[in-house]
């Protein structure tokens, strides 16, 4: 049998789970954790989770046929309805959540590599993504993919975790009073990164202030010999890091930080130039990136890189290499001489309003489209948010505007109060064919913005474009001008 990562004998689950064994051989060892009964592989030890919508309780007899080695439970009646042989081990412990995090961090605790951990409320998967590009050029790497962010990804990460990597970058998400605290604990990261705090899932938090109070446990909790990577132009985090007792580096747009930038000069669809200043030293730079927030987190990037002791030639190689994700303003030039900036991955007012500026600059004197999906769990604030956005849609000089969602009728609602004739403001449906409009009156040079929070699912619209117009994603070679 090939040895799964990680490996955990009996006694050293217990012992980090505070975990009661109910059956099974004291013998067992523990090749690989899962969380999906459908994944299950030979010698696994599997988690029990419950769900909204699941409880991995309900799959016990199924793991055990696919000869997983053991089973945490805390549900004693369904325990009791597990028919085992003497072999299969059963713990129970008091919250299958909590022992998948206790064993993660039972796990990253047996390495030495450096741990980078950032949060934020935006900007927190393309600043992971520059650190990798970046800090993989020198190290082997293990770094967050695609969405595990949260309290079981985030350990699913750290269980990829071998004596082959050299460091480790986890992104922490949240939307709940308490998760970044116990991501921390869990991952015990040396360097510490906050991008920015902003209004985002506001319908879990209330407040801005409880976000702040959420965001800033990563500098509370993290270990306290470490490195804090501020952003000083977020007067929040400032506050947070002002009692932090170890080190820092720290990233503005003003030139009294570690690493800040000048002269930025927007290039249309070649992206951006400027300026990166590290300690004094400058270096001109060219990413293709559109939009001021990526600015933001090249120097976050960049900051980060500098705690971890890379020179100022691997970080710019790496910040020019970068490219940005599927779906994260993504600048796509479709057949006809349109082009389509599909940021429909996620939304939050913060970023809604950096993509509505990064359209106005893109189409300069061409038409404008946008296509909006809602912005979630924004809570009490919801409908003030989308109609100040559909305000700055008005603002910006939109030919025609595309709504979907239940607070569709209320940014439709803001754009009319800034001016936009209602005759240009469509709200979308399921059954009708969202582009026939755009067929019509798209032109050579003009830009469309696809945007909504994720469960919206606004990617269907961005690919319906594409589908319909043709489309040539725009990937150049980025390059350091010496």
């Amino acid at each position: 049998m090939n040895h799964e990562s990680p490996i955990f004998s009996l006694d050293e689950v217990l012992k980090a789970t505070a975990g009661i064994l109910v059956s099974g051989s004291p013998e067992t060892k523990f090749y690989g954790v899962s969380t999906d009964s459908r994944l299950i592989k030979q010698g696994n030890l599997f988690v029990a989770l419950k769900g909204e919508k699941f409880d991995g309780h309900d799959f016990a007899q199924a793991v055990l046929r696919a000869n997983a080695a053991g089973i945490l439970m805390n549900d004693e009646e369904k325990i009791n309805k597990v028919k085992s042989d003497n072999n299969f081990v059963i713990i129970k412990v008091a919250d299958t959540l909590s022992a998948l995090g206790d064993l993660a961090h039972d796990w990253r605790k047996r390495f030495s590599v450096p741990v980078i951990g950032l949060t934020g409320s935006s900007g927190k998967t393309t600043t992971k993504e520059m650190i990798a590009s970046i800090i993989g050029r020198k190290k082997n790497i293990l770094k967050t993919e695609g969405n595990l962010n949260n309290l079981i990804g985030v350990p699913k990460t750290i269980f990829r975790l071998t004596d082959k990597h050299e460091l480790m970058i986890l992104e922490m998400g949240t939307n709940t009073r308490g998760e970044i605290k116990r991501l921390t604990k869990i991952a015990e990261p040396e360097i510490g990164l906050i991008t920015n705090i902003g209004p985002a899932h506001l319908a879990g938090f209330g407040t801005l202030d409880v976000v702040k109070e959420e965001k800033i446990e990563l500098f509370l909790n993290m270990r306290s010999s470490g490195i804090a990577v501020i952003n000083m132009d977020d007067k929040a985090i400032v506050e947070a890091s002002e009692k932090w007792p170890s080190g820092k580096v720290t990233f503005s747009m003003s030139p009294n930080a570690d690493v800040t930038v000048k002269d930025i000069e927007k290039n249309g669809t070649k992206g951006m130039r400027f300026n990166l200043v590290i300690n004094g030293v400058t270096q001109k730079m060219e990413m293709k990136v559109a939009g001021l927030h990526y600015v933001y987190d090249a120097m976050a990037a960049a900051a980060v890189a500098v705690a971890v002791g890379i020179d100022f030639q691997t970080i710019a190689e790496g910040l020019a290499d970068f490219r940005p994700l599927s779906g994260r303003m993504e600048m796509i030039k479709l057949r006809n001489g349109a082009f389509l900036l599909d940021d429909s991955y996620n939304a939050n007012p913060a970023s809604v309003r950096e993509a509505l500026m990064t359209l106005k600059d893109l189409k300069a004197n061409h038409n404008g489209f946008v296509f909006l999906g809602d912005m979630l769990e924004l809570g009490s604030e919801a409908k003030e948010m989308h109609r100040k956005i559909g305000m700055l849609i008005a603002t910006i000089g939109v030919n025609a505007l595309f709504l979907q969602g239940d607070f569709s009728k209320i940014t439709a609602t803001g754009a009319i109060e800034g001016g936009m004739v209602p005759e240009n403001i469509f709200f979308l449906s399921d059954d009708n064919k969202n582009t026939d409009y755009l067929k019509k009156h798209l032109r050579k040079g003009d830009w469309i913005l696809v945007k909504g929070s994720r469960r919206m699912k606004m990617e269907k619209i961005a690919a319906q474009i594409c589908n319909d117009f043709g489309s040539d994603k725009i990937i150049r070679k980025e390059k350091i001008i010496n």
